[in-house]
């Protein structure tokens, strides 16, 4: 850890290595996890008639979210190792954008299509937005030097 190490990126990246865990959780947990965090019933009979396909993707959701980690980790300063992954600067403007757009774009849709207003959709997307804002407040933080 340098002394210029980003305290807002250790935390996007603390965020997203949970919600990782959270995602390699669900997988362990089943049906009833994919049910309870709001997959989907389609998702969740297939986990539950043991198909490959909920699993598999959930896996690469989060293998994404464990990119996205090391990535904040690395342009905060908190991992030299990390510091050269390619397109420091450009990836993590990206991470930031998805985060955000996943926690803003979803309210659009709720208020043309109320049945969307369940509580699954809104909470993901206040705790997407919040991941968003702390990317992107750490990026700001950093930009100059990346």
């Amino acid at each position: 850890m340098s002394g210029t190490a980003n305290p807002a990126l250790l935390l996007g990246a603390l965020l997203s290595a949970l919600a990782a865990a959270l995602h390699l959780a669900i997988i362990v947990g089943g049906a009833p996890w994919y049910r309870f965090f709001g997959a989907g019933e389609g998702m969740a009979r297939l986990a539950q008639a043991g198909h490959w396909w909920p699993a598999l993707l959930t896996l690469g959701i989060a293998v994404a979210l464990l990119v996205a980690a090391a990535y904040a980790l690395g342009a905060g300063g908190w991992s030299a190792a990390l510091r050269g992954l390619p397109g420091l600067r450009w990836v993590l403007l990206g991470i930031t954008a998805v985060y955000l757009l996943r926690g803003l774009a979803p309210w659009l849709a709720m208020l043309l299509q109320p049945e969307l207003r369940q509580p699954f959709w809104i909470w993901s997307t206040l705790i997407c937005a919040g991941y968003g804002v702390v990317h992107a407040l750490g990026l700001a933080q950093v930009w100059s030097r990346l």
